[in-house]
């Protein structure tokens, strides 16, 4: 049996370069936090788009799902092809019109929150143990208040989102920068 010798500097280049990439990833983490609020049109174009690409190839990976899933029961493949080419559909719309990816997105946020609301709602009315009952109702009433709020004010929740992300980024990005782990000693 052969045993294996890590080097004794091993240990603090590993430290070192985990603190150069929380160095770099926090310095652009502050970078896109500013961008974005000075910024915000241009960012929330770049936000519509990824999400119209993400649309796009998720369409077509349930495409192949649909054409390429032998071992499937027939139904299942035909909804995964549906599915697939409206999620396409979609995505190419998107891509197109960057205004109304936004506003799907938005659409797909507050619908998510409802349904999360309901379920909340529900698992505290049913007596769900992994939650006080008071906090599940309650966090689900919020939960769906908050989705409405989104699905009758889609602009201004995504505005609200970026304003609040891009502030937090930034924020994050600066304790990151204040928690780093101590360099290692040069060795000598």
């Amino acid at each position: 049996m052969t045993n294996i010798v890590v080097p004794q500097s091993f240990p603090d280049q590993l430290r070192n370069a985990v603190r150069a990439g929380l160095i770099a990833s926090a310095v652009i983490g502050i970078i896109i936090g500013i961008v974005a609020l000075i910024w915000p049109g241009p960012t929330l174009l770049v936000v519509a788009i990824l999400f119209g690409i993400t649309l796009v190839f998720t369409g077509i990976y349930r495409l192949t799902m649909a054409f390429s899933a032998k071992l499937l029961p027939t139904g299942i493949r035909v909804f995964l092809g549906v599915m697939g080419a409206i999620i396409l559909i979609a995505g190419l719309v998107c891509l197109f019109n960057p205004g109304e990816s936004l506003l799907l997105l938005a659409i797909f946020i507050g619908v998510a929150w409802i349904f999360q609301g309901i379920q909340e709602v529900a698992a505290g009315l049913s007596g769900a143990h992994y939650a006080p009952k008071w906090f599940l109702i309650g966090s689900g009433a919020f939960s769906i208040i908050a989705g409405i709020i989104v699905l009758f004010l889609p602009g201004v929740a995504i505005e609200t989102f970026l304003l609040v992300g891009a502030i937090l980024l930034v924020i994050v990005s600066v304790v990151t920068l204040f928690t780093l782990p101590r360099a290692a000693a040069a060795p000598q």
